[in-house]
């Protein structure tokens, strides 16, 4: 596990606790919508890690990263995403269909119109390149297919920012910013208003309540890895074992919403494996 001050801002907890803090949260978020959108943000209510409950306890619920509500405007949602595992970049782009439709059904009220239906963009700024393309920004709205250039206009609109891309013609600040967010050091705050952003993630690194909370963290995830090697020994017998570790490691942090990506680093931490063998472990039981 890195170190508070390891983390970069594609790290959940870097994010969320810079965007949600009482003194730089609304003015960090605004500028990085701004650099993203190219336009003016107005008045932010800042919402990190927003659940949204399922209907019942068989329905599926979510947990938005950073989750923006602009003041007589839109919703945002950015999702900073590591999880470049395959099944999950194929799966994306039906995860943000499910994403759109939760935030939609919590914000429109009994007895409200669908045309007061608010426009909600969901941002994902991922280290991966999810379509293949090499592009730093692909932006996805729905649209007719037999008429192209036909004006459809749901309000829906996903933009997934690749931090590494190459490909397209993105504008030179938003070049900086992701290569930024992947990389949080005082060498890539290359312009004024990254430098500013800096001074921010910092002073954010070296608050102590922040500094408690990433604590706090961490020992969920040694609690996740004793009761993982709990349920790991009563998942069979002496030559099971270790198979019932595995089991038991992302089983529960499952339970405790874990990413891919966190429940990778637990398992090669605890069995002491590559990132491929962890992989194939994790596949194994997605299946």
């Amino acid at each position: 596990m890195k170190t508070l001050e390891e983390l970069n801002l594609v790290d959940d907890f870097l994010v969320n606790s810079l965007t949600s803090h009482k003194i730089y949260g609304e003015q960090s978020a605004r500028y990085i919508l701004e650099c993203i959108l190219h336009r003016q943000i107005g008045k932010l209510t800042v919402v990190p890690q927003r659940f949204f409950c399922g209907e019942n306890i068989e329905t599926h619920g979510i947990r938005l990263d950073v989750y923006l509500d602009e003041e007589n405007g839109e919703i945002f949602d950015i999702e900073p995403d590591q999880n470049d595992g395959k099944e999950e970049i194929v799966s994306l782009p039906r995860r943000v269909r499910f994403y759109h439709a939760k935030i939609d059904a919590s914000n429109l009220n009994a007895g409200d119109t669908y045309g007061s239906l608010r426009n909600v963009i969901v941002i994902f700024i991922t280290t991966y390149d999810p379509f293949g393309l090499n592009r730093m920004v692909y932006t996805i709205k729905n649209c007719c297919v037999e008429v192209p250039e036909l004006k459809y206009e749901d309000g829906a609109q996903t933009i997934f920012l690749y931090t590494r891309g190459r490909e397209g013609n993105p504008p030179e600040e938003l070049k900086q910013l992701l290569h930024y967010m992947e990389h949080s050091s005082i060498e890539n705050a290359s312009t004024e208003n990254l430098k500013k952003l800096h001074r921010m993630v910092t002073a954010v690194k070296r608050d102590g309540e922040v500094g408690f909370a990433y604590m706090k963290s961490f020992e969920r995830e040694e609690r996740i890895r004793r009761q993982g090697e709990e349920e790991g020994r009563k998942a069979g017998l002496e030559e099971g074992k270790k198979e019932g570790l595995e089991e038991g490691i992302i089983k529960l942090s499952r339970k405790l919403g874990k990413e891919d990506t966190e429940i990778l680093s637990l398992l090669q931490e605890e069995l002491q494996i590559d990132e491929e063998q962890a992989k194939l472990i994790l596949e194994k039981y997605q299946q």
